[in-house]
Formats: C-alpha cells, structure tokens, sequence
C-alpha cells in the first residue's frame, strides 16, 4: 500500500512533526517522508480531504459484535469495517457471543474472522464458563491462543473467592482480570439510576452503591492477591474517589468509563426511550462531573465507547424488557469533543494500548503507518446516516456532535468513508 497524505495537520505529542501541517508518504505501510511539501512521481493515490488531521491509531477496550450467534446484531466483517470508518485501528472484543467466548479454538475463531482487516481485533476471553460466575475457564489456554484480557462482560463475579483466585491464577502469566463493578443483590431488578428521575418515572433503581460495593470488593481482593485489574465502565463520583485511592497505594489497577456516561445524564430517561438503557445506568451531572475529572487527573485511565449492538426486536419493547446497550463507535469522536479539546480527546482515544497489549506508533518518519483521520471542526446533527453498524440502538441520535472521522490507514490498507 503505498499513497500520499496531503497537507494533514499531525496531532501526535510523540511526534516530531506535532501541530505542524505536512504531506505524509506512505510507502509498502510504513511512513517513508513528512515534508511540508511531497511531489508525487510514482503516481500514488493521494488523500485530500478538508481540514485533515492524523493522529495515532485509535484503541477502543471495549466492543460487542454478536457474531458468532448473534449475526443479526452485528457480524465481526461489518462491525470492523464500521470501526475503521469511525477511526480505530484497534479494538478489544467482547466475549458475550453464542456461544460465549470462553475457549482456544473460539479465540482462534475470532481472530481468523479478522484476518486482512484494516482494524485490528483483540480477542477478551471470558473469566468464566459460559460466563455463568462458576468455574474459571481455560484462561492460560485462551491467553495463548492471543486473549488479551479475561471479562465476563456486564456479569458480575458474585463469588469474592472466585475473583480471588482469577486474580491469583493469572498473576502467574500476567493476564489482565476484567470485573464488572456491579453487586447484583443491591442492584436488583434496577434499570435506571436510584435517585429523583426513576422514582419520579417509577423505573426500579439501580443504586451508585451497588457499583461502589463491588468496586471496594474486589479491591481488596486486588490488595491481597497482588495482581492485576481492569475496572470496565465505572460510573459514579464515589467510584472515582475508590480507584484514585487505590492508584496512590500503588495497587495494579486501571478503570474505563463508557462515553455515554460522561455525556448523558438520567434526564434522558423521560420519554421512556431505550436507546438510553444502559449498563451501568446513565447517572447524575454530579457524577459525570466526577468523572469527566477523573479523566483530567489520570484516575481512569482511558474512555469507551462501550458499542453494544442490539436488534431493534430487543430494544423496541417496554422499558423494563428491552436489553442494555448502546452503540457507540460512529458518535464516538464527535461525542467527545462536546466536552473535551481535540488534543485531549485524541489523548483519550489513544489511551489504554499498553493495558492491553496493544503496540502503538508515533508518526515519524519509519513507524509503521497506523493513522486516524478526521476533521475536529465539523459541527453537525448525529443521524441513522451517520450510522453504519446494522444495528441502529444509538443514545447520540438526534444529538449535536462536534468533529467527523474521514477513516484509518492501518495494516497496510485504507479505510476511508
């Protein structure tokens, strides 16, 4: 693959070339040149598009396909392609598929359903059979086969002694232990945050308290093993105030917060719409205050978008009955930059690689090419065109985002819109 970027602004702290506006060659996927100007004698394709920017790849932890079992939802083929449009040049795929995830010969299935895509795909094999919280599955197994972290997606570990031993267990190989921050008898049948807005909905609640419990469970279950823990889409303000104190023990943690949750509140919830049921729930300002500054100062780590497709028969029934999720990789750009600069959001966006294994590479003359490219500067209304996933369960629809992805240039090909 070999082609020409054109006047492209570089947002890459890393990189000699930051802030500045520079033709980029790219020859057999590796950049060879960045000059403020590049003839093209080799007649390569150039790329011209308004008001370009490049950064470094984007990563995402945390992304549902369905497939296997839920095709109709979402296919790994279509969901990647949706990434790439969307500018991510890595993903972490969920488990929760039919069957789950829990195995090497379903790693291996994935990852060949992934083969010659612009984006990459990183396998989380699940943390328990069937992700049924019983029996731990074969994680050395899935580790080998390139998991790259263990999670029972949006199911919490009930037994502390069986997180215990997952934590010790994988300490031994340095996998990574993924815990949903849920304690599902205080929880309930909650669907919506425990506060004013459900019990003025009359929605059961889902308590802040039920996420922090389990957060201060596990821990101390993470202080007495020593290992290593990724909390996945914390929620709330008291939850921030957990993991910081945490972090300044020096404990092997790390935490992510879903994108939704820092843009949306429960006053969402009014018309009863289910595009905003989610988990864990849409919460207060006050807690997407608190999390927006714990992005600032480092307590959590990194952002998601949390994609989670969900056929229109699961979503377009009582609010009770529909199932949780958003998707999330379309908006996911636009949606941050309603709150953050652009370089804190490509900040945000490039965070989390190391966590998960994932290389990265700065834009310099010899990297590998692993490019997003975008325009910050595109104020537009999110709309089922903006959406390429099959599934259409967007929390952003109808709402005013701010900057649009052009694609990603990434394993030696090109993803453009």
């Amino acid at each position: 693959m070999n082609v020409l970027i054109k006047s492209a602004t570089i947002v890459d702290s890393r990189s000699d070339f930051h802030n500045e506006t520079v033709d980029i060659l790219i020859e057999k996927g590796r950049i060879s040149k960045i000059s403020k100007r590049i003839s093209n004698p080799n007649n390569y394709r150039e790329i011209k598009l308004d008001n370009l920017h490049v950064s470094q790849g984007w990563f995402d932890s945390s992304v549902s396909f369905g497939e296997p079992g839920y095709e109709e939802r979402e296919t790994i083929d279509n969901g990647l392609k949706t990434a790439a449009q969307s500018g991510f040049t890595a993903v972490a795929l969920n488990p929760n598929s039919n069957p789950v995830i829990d195995s090497y010969a379903d790693i291996t299935f994935v990852k060949s359903k992934a083969e010659g895509k612009a984006t990459s795909l990183y396998p989380i094999g699940a943390l328990t059979k069937s992700s049924n919280s019983e029996d731990l599955a074969e994680l050395f197994d899935m580790k080998n086969a390139g998991a790259m972290a263990f999670y029972d997606y949006q199911k919490p570990i009930a037994n502390p002694n069986l997180m215990k031993i997952a934590l010790q267990y994988t300490s031994n190989f340095g996998g990574l232990v993924c815990s949903f921050p849920q304690e599902s008898k205080i929880c309930g049948l909650g669907v919506a945050n425990e506060h004013i807005n459900s019990t003025r909905l009359g929605l059961k609640g889902n308590p802040a308290l039920a996420e922090e419990l389990q957060i201060s469970r596990d821990l101390f279950l993470l202080e007495y093993t020593e290992g290593k823990l990724h909390i996945p889409t914390i929620s709330t303000a008291k939850s921030v105030e957990l993991v910081r104190a945490a972090k300044a023990k020096k404990l092997d943690v790390t935490c992510s917060v879903a994108i939704h949750n820092l843009v949306l509140t429960d006053d969402s919830l009014s018309g009863f719409d289910t595009r905003y049921k989610v988990l864990p729930p849409l919460r207060t300002q006050n807690d997407c205050d608190a999390l927006i500054e714990g992005l600032k100062d480092g307590t959590i780590d990194m952002v998601t978008t949390d994609h989670n497709p969900i056929d229109i028969e699961d979503k377009k029934v009582e609010f009770d009955y529909a199932k949780y999720g958003t998707i999330g990789l379309e908006s996911a750009f636009g949606a941050l930059q309603t709150i953050f600069t652009t370089k804190k959001t490509i900040s945000l966006l490039t965070k989390g690689r190391s966590r998960f294994g994932v290389s990265d590479s700065i834009i310099n003359i010899g990297e590998v090419a692993d490019l997003s490219l975008f325009n910050p500067d595109v104020k537009y209304q999110f709309g089922k065109p903006d959406i390429t996933s099959r599934s259409k369960n967007s929390a952003f629809l109808g709402m005013e985002l701010n900057g649009k992805t052009y694609g990603v240039i990434a394993n030696n090909k090109i993803v453009l819109k």
